[in-house]
């Protein structure tokens, strides 16, 4: 019997899901919704897309799709590590045993569209963009659409919310019994930056990440990308008003001389402008009691368990979720009442954990910073020594493995409250 999935949310774990139940057989009839255009014939703008991080985790959620990981590879660029500026010129670098991949979010998008509609006909699969959810009816199972032409209102078997932090499936949950969420926007805002190609003079390593923190807790990441530019954010506490009060391409230009002198140095004119006329983004967390209802209704990725980016793990831990939504498919015979209320009991316990290790793995404080550096040499030769007695350190484990977040948080309980007590005064000022 046909089953009909709707999902909504073309963003990487929607697609991504997609793919992952079509490979399942002739049984799924997949109907995708997204509330935005087509990034694969509209032109995109910086403004609305964000550099990203492909971690083990990802890699391996897109490895099991045949041909997936070899797509993403081919339009990301491959990182060994990363490099921490401190203020007095002086970098430590790190490295990581397994590369991880950098690339655009939408680029990702795209190229996982594209490997779906080259292998799958509308006879089984079909894409609605511009199509935004308006309505959930959980006892009839419809879901209503709004488009530029006309409502619409369709069926479904199985509802997968894959829409974000701000998700339109989530809000109709919210009515259920026992369903409980919450959310809440994280200490930092941020704005995107977008820098050219380097000069060979710079000496920025192109195959690492870079990070630069200024003493009032505004951070600089910036990702090489395949075409040599460098993209990422400019994080910064939302009382500090350094960054939202430039006025001027100027006052830009001399923000990132004086504070971040190597970044001032790759910054031009018109990225002063175009950063100065971006808006501030905020980021907004999530935290839900359950995943499913009844039957018939998921959320993944965001949707879920949305986290500050200080980890790298949003867009990991989304993949994640639809190679864990698989492997119970598995488990249970393509019987979905047992997989989804499964899916919760497993996914729960670590996606709160997520939340706690994005929010306190690293301190505001400068002192505290200082014992995080040698922490993570200390437990990269504890564990080398002793494997069987001491964990590896909890970035190592996030990036490289696919540890459960709760066993990560489990293993470095100690660290994750001291920071948060160190940061307690930070948080509350913000």
């Amino acid at each position: 019997m046909v089953k009909k999935v709707v999902i909504v949310g073309a963003g990487p774990s929607g697609v991504l899901l997609a793919h992952y139940l079509l490979d399942r057989g002739e049984q799924y009839q997949i109907e995708l919704y997204d509330r935005l255009n087509d990034p694969r014939v509209v032109e995109f703008s910086n403004a609305r897309t964000y550099s990203i991080t492909l971690t083990e985790r990802g890699m391996s959620a897109l490895r099991q799709i045949a041909g997936l990981e070899a797509a993403v590879r081919a339009i990301g660029i491959e990182l060994q590590g990363g490099v921490f500026h401190a203020q007095n010129g002086k970098t430590r670098e790190t490295t990581r045993k397994k590369p991880f991949v950098a690339l655009d979010r939408t680029q990702l998008v795209i190229a996982l569209l594209q490997e779906l509609t080259q292998k799958y006909n509308n006879r089984r699969l079909n894409l609605y963009f511009n199509h935004f959810c308006t309505k959930v009816d959980l006892a009839a199972k419809t879901i209503t659409f709004r488009s530029p032409e006309t409502d619409l209102t369709v069926n479904y078997d199985v509802l997968i919310g894959a829409d974000g932090a701000r998700s339109a499936v989530r809000s109709h949950l919210l009515n259920t019994e026992r369903f409980e969420f919450e959310q809440k926007y994280a200490a930092n805002s941020y704005k995107s930056i977008y820098l050219p190609c380097p000069e060979p003079d710079t000496h920025l390593d192109l195959t690492r990440l870079h990070t630069w923190r200024n003493k009032d807790g505004t951070v600089v990441l910036l990702l090489p990308q395949r075409n040599k530019s460098l993209s990422g954010v400019v994080l910064f506490p939302r009382q500090n008003t350094q960054v939202t009060d430039l006025a001027t391409p100027e006052a830009v230009l001399q923000f990132f001389h004086q504070h971040f002198p190597e970044v001032g140095q790759l910054i031009p004119l018109s990225e002063a402008e175009a950063f100065l006329n971006r808006s501030i983004a905020r980021i907004l967390t999530t935290r839900c009691s359950h995943y499913h209802y009844e039957k018939s209704v998921l959320i993944i990725g965001d949707a879920a368990h949305a986290v500050p980016p200080s980890l790298a793990q949003g867009c990991n831990a989304a993949l994640e979720d639809v190679a864990i939504l698989n492997q119970l498919l598995d488990e249970y015979a393509d019987e979905w009442e047992s997989a989804i209320a499964q899916f919760t009991i497993r996914r729960k316990a670590d996606a709160h954990a997520l939340l706690e290790l994005s929010n306190y793995s690293f301190p505001s404080n400068a002192k505290l910073l200082i014992e995080f550096l040698v922490r993570e040499q200390l437990d990269k030769l504890l564990h080398r020594l002793f494997p069987d007695r001491f964990a590896p350190p909890f970035i190592e484990m996030a990036f490289e493995s696919s540890v459960p977040y709760s066993k990560i948080l489990q293993s470095h309980q100690g660290w994750i409250s001291s920071v948060k007590k160190s940061n307690e005064p930070f948080i509350e000022s913000s």
